[in-house]
């Protein structure tokens, strides 16, 4: 029994190690979409839409590229809208069918996407839009089976889940190391075609060190899965199960039932998806994760044209800049896991009398959602500025708070509700949010069309639109408070009819 201890937690640190190289070679390299634009133009999708503007009085003529820019934005805002839109579908499929069938899709999707960029030219500019989106989509599928890792290490579930969407974040450093490659003679297709071909590692790594179904919370004693543990792993997920729900003793179970009936057992005191949906805390945290994600995406997607405004269409500058831009992504796995330690600092700490590990996990959380909130307000009030230097300053506050964003959304998920809705509430409130996002493309043509590529005015109206994002972590601090003080006058009522009782005795 020991042996079978010390292999378990290997498997769990081996399962840990690699799905943290997965999340940040491969999940989100969509997000260094700025860092492929500039690839993208040097090898001429979209040029047939640049307009020679000949010049007056003797000037040069120059190139308007506007709806160059135009489509470069709407590709990056389709692959980013359906990356979250999908998430509703792929939640579904990942808490109905599993981990395995989840990450066959995943992996099927990244490979499609990676070979079509791969064999897009300029000619075949189009080639982009779905070739972009089957790799978000992929990618973040694969965030999604990675999380429940997580649950492995239940007294750092909270560090490690931030720290996946941490590694998510810096893995769009991969399209800055094809662009210097790039720099450096190999082509576009080259550097895509390596890229497709580790999806022999995904695969490997599903079959090996992954779950067929679903990593449990909290974790029996004993779980165990991979290719050689199948029998094993379905009778310990279904002992857990039932046990928890109330059910059958390990006696009882038929070995040959599949897990996901055992799942459909529900027990009276799990709150049901609808509830869950209709609380204060979700819509307050979807109002929290939209208005901040639609500054991130606007960002990123209007990168480009932003440093060729305030560089001057320098190409070297804004070659520079890009470079920095996606230097600092890679930082987004460090500064991810602070966030999942505030979150799980209290579980170095006794409880206090009378709270459970939920009010204590609720009360942590609090914290991070208002850090996460600040600093989204720091990084809104930065990307305003039209000073170029003042955009390194930029860089670090909107990796700093995209690692945040993502990770404490992830986490606070799994905190607030229950586990068997943790996909399905996953996935509706990236398909809300990314309802929102769509909103980005029109603030680009808003800015390029009536503006006249002055950002001023949608820039202040985000400002005051982050300002909202203040009232969740405000919300979840009373609630906290309230359940507390409840508590406390529970406690004392009990205190006091108790010494009633002695004094009638």
């Amino acid at each position: 029994m020991q042996g079978f201890e010390v292999g378990n937690r290997m498997r769990y640190r081996l399962t840990l190690a690699s799905g943290m190289l997965e999340c940040l070679c491969f999940a989100g390299v969509v997000f260094g979409f700025a860092s492929l634009v500039f690839v993208l133009k040097e090898d001429g999708y979209f040029s047939h839409l640049c307009v020679n503007i000949p010049g007056t009085n003797g000037t040069k003529t120059t190139t308007d590229c506007t709806r160059q820019d135009e489509q470069f934005s709407l590709v990056f805002t389709v692959a980013s809208f359906l990356n979250n839109f999908l998430t509703l579908v792929n939640g579904y499929l990942f808490d109905r069918f599993g981990t395995m069938v989840t990450r066959l899709l995943a992996i099927s999707l990244y490979t499609t996407g990676t070979v079509l960029v791969a064999f897009s030219s300029a000619a075949y500019s189009e080639l982009l839009y779905p070739a972009l989106s089957c790799i978000a989509v992929g990618g973040i599928l694969l965030l999604l089976t990675n999380m429940q890792v997580g649950n492995l290490f239940s007294a750092h579930r909270s560090t490690i889940i931030t720290l996946y969407n941490g590694a998510f974040d810096s893995s769009s450093a991969v399209f800055l190391i094809i662009k210097v490659l790039h720099g450096q003679g190999i082509s576009l297709r080259s550097s895509l075609l390596v890229l497709s071909s580790c999806s022999v590692i995904h695969l490997l790594r599903t079959f090996l060190l992954m779950p067929k179904n679903h990593i449990p919370y909290p974790l029996p004693q004993h779980f165990t899965y991979g290719l050689n543990c199948r029998k094993a792993n379905t009778y310990n997920l279904q002992q857990f199960d039932r046990t928890k729900d109330g059910g059958v003793t390990a006696s009882q179970e038929s070995p040959a039932e599949p897990e996901d009936e055992a799942e459909d057992q529900d027990s009276d005191n799990v709150a049901s998806f609808r509830s869950c949906v209709l609380s204060w805390f979700f819509l307050w945290h979807l109002l929290w994760l939209s208005i901040m994600q639609l500054r991130h995406y606007l960002f990123i997607g209007t990168l480009n044209p932003m440093l060729n405004r305030l560089a001057g269409n320098d190409p070297d500058l804004v070659s520079h800049y890009t470079n920095a831009f996606a230097i600092t992504q890679l930082f987004g796995v460090l500064c991810a896991p602070w966030n999942g330690l505030l979150m799980d600092r209290h579980k170095v700490k006794p409880l206090a009398p009378g709270e459970t590990a939920l009010e204590a996990d609720l009360r942590s959380s609090s914290l991070s959602l208002f850090l996460t909130s600040v600093q989204c307000v720091l990084f809104c009030l930065c990307a305003s500025f039209p000073l170029l230097p003042l955009q390194y300053i930029t860089f670090v506050l909107q990796v700093i708070n995209r690692s945040f964003l993502y990770g404490g959304n992830a986490a606070f998920v799994s905190i607030a509700f229950p586990v068997c809705h943790f996909g399905k509430l996953y996935g509706l409130l990236m398909a809300l949010s990314a309802i929102i996002s769509l909103l980005q493309y029109p603030c680009f043509n808003l800015v390029k069309g009536a503006l006249r590529e002055d950002p001023f005015l949608v820039d202040a109206a985000l400002i005051l639109l982050s300002l909202l994002v203040f009232i969740h972590p405000l919300y979840v601090f009373i609630h906290c408070r309230e359940v507390a003080r409840q508590r406390k006058d529970n406690t004392q009522r009990d205190n006091n009819g108790s010494k009633m009782s002695e004094a009638e005795f």
